[in-house]
């Protein structure tokens, strides 16, 4: 093997190794797992190209901050993409059946379910791509300022501030009452049981007040084109959906960013996936992805 041959299988050797990384930090600034996989595919070329003009020393610290400017920059183009989406756009989950969420790499779920609950991708989303990259960076994955400062294409002072508003706003929007693993599946699996029995009274009682039920059809199948707003309004507008259901349909219990969900199964195999998001014992927002470009089995997400 050549001096050069035994170099890039060097570089593939680090950069698959840092590659969940990679994945995790792209997908925390994009909200889509498939863009984020393209992210860091495209970001591979570049280290080699990089590193035939200069060595790269440190790998993962060199990829990591790439990655995060190449997600920035898609994550800019991506949002002006949005303002023409058919009603609300909605993080893409990612999704597992049978107790394991699925990403193409087993690595890359464990890193996935450790750091970005779907909750918190849906907060980032009323972030600007700057201070979601920021915040991102420093709050879950501990870049220092400096660094950061590279990736966003500013000063460190800046990205500080660029964090602090970003994490202002986080905590603002976080549950006030923490809710464990446990606790978030078991109340799901009551609400589970409730949806399926058709008892509007009992989904009602596991609702807030103020709940919010945002759907996601990415114009391509049926969907709400406004959030739905209060206890009553969204209680009986799920006991209307599960009674339009065909008969062939199913509800199931699946895993999504590593909490328990729901999905709705029918011909077309997974067709809706619902996320919960709980304040204390009750339910404040729910999350309802049926763009089939979101979902398993479904065409790449344009974003």
């Amino acid at each position: 093997m050549t001096a050069a041959g035994a170099r890039e299988t060097e570089l593939a050797a680090a950069y698959e190794r840092a590659r969940p990384r990679l994945v995790s930090v792209a997908y925390a600034v994009l909200g889509s797992h498939s863009e984020a996989e393209d992210v860091v595919s495209d970001c591979w070329l570049r280290l080699v190209a990089a590193d035939a003009r200069e060595s790269v020393r440190d790998i993962e610290a060199w990829a990591t901050i790439t990655v995060a400017r190449a997600a920035l920059d898609t994550a800019r183009s991506a949002r002006r993409r949005r303002e023409v989406y058919v009603g609300p756009w909605l993080p893409e989950p990612v999704v597992g059946r049978g107790g394991e969420a699925t990403a193409s790499d087993p690595a890359d779920r464990i890193s996935l379910d450790d750091t970005i609950r779907y909750a918190l991708l849906v907060v980032l989303e009323s972030l600007s791509p700057a201070e979601r990259t920021a915040w991102v960076l420093h709050d879950l994955f501990g870049l220092p300022f400096g660094e950061i400062a590279e990736a966003v294409g500013r000063t460190p002072a800046a990205v500080r501030q660029l964090a602090s508003r970003a994490r202002a706003h986080v905590n603002a929007h976080a549950p006030r009452v923490d809710v464990s693993r446990g606790q978030h599946d078991a109340a799901v699996r009551s609400f589970i049981s409730a949806a399926a029995g058709g008892d509007l009274s009992a989904l009602i009682e596991a609702l807030d007040p103020d709940v919010v039920l945002t759907s996601d059809g990415g114009g391509e199948v049926t969907a709400a084109l406004r959030p739905v707003l209060g206890a009553d309004k969204v209680g009986r507008l799920l006991v209307g959906l599960l009674n339009q259901l065909p008969p062939c349909a199913e509800i199931e219990p699946v895993v999504l960013n590593g909490e328990l969900g729901i999905g709705i199964v029918d011909y077309t195999g997974l067709s809706s996936v619902v996320a919960f998001t709980f304040d204390g014992g009750l339910i404040t927002r729910i999350d309802m992805i049926r763009s089939p470009r979101k979902l398993p089995g479904g065409a790449s997400s344009p974003g």
